[in-house]
């Protein structure tokens, strides 16, 4: 009985190895998630722009400004953002183009809504609150 389930297990393992090594093979999703190398894979992949740290420390920062309803704080902030993104777009922008526009655009959308004549804090609150989230999505945080 001993030799049976060190067998399965070492079946198991072996198969839940070569199914993270080869997404192509057929294997059960179960097997695929027992492995510890589709855990390491997808650590690894789930940033291909890189490091995006800085431009979530801005973010992070003109949300607390919103939060306290500085809105021309937080558009004197956001525009740091905005410079460091577009100097860093020669870097960025070759490593995952559709993720670069991604984040890119829901920028914009946090830039578009800060700016407007009359800023609305709840609109403003919530482009932020987006961005970030799709900033830990991009960094693998979520």
């Amino acid at each position: 009985m001993k030799r049976a389930i060190v067998s399965s297990g070492l079946f198991i393992a072996t198969a839940a190895a070569v199914a993270a090594m080869n997404p192509s093979a057929h294997a059960p999703q179960w097997v695929v998630q027992l492995s510890p190398i589709s855990y390491a894979n997808a650590a690894t992949e789930a940033s291909k722009l890189g490091d995006l740290s800085k431009f979530r420390v801005i973010v992070a920062d003109t949300s607390k400004l919103v939060d306290s309803n500085d809105l021309a704080g937080a558009k004197k902030r956001i525009k740091d953002l905005e410079t460091s993104w577009d100097d860093a777009e020669p870097a960025l922008k070759p490593r995952a183009a559709a993720d670069w526009h991604k984040l890119d655009k829901s920028i914009d959308g946090a830039l578009e809504a800060l700016r407007e004549s009359s800023p609305n804090q709840a609109k403003c609150k919530q482009t932020l609150s987006d961005l970030l989230a799709l900033m830990d999505r991009m960094s693998g945080k979520i």
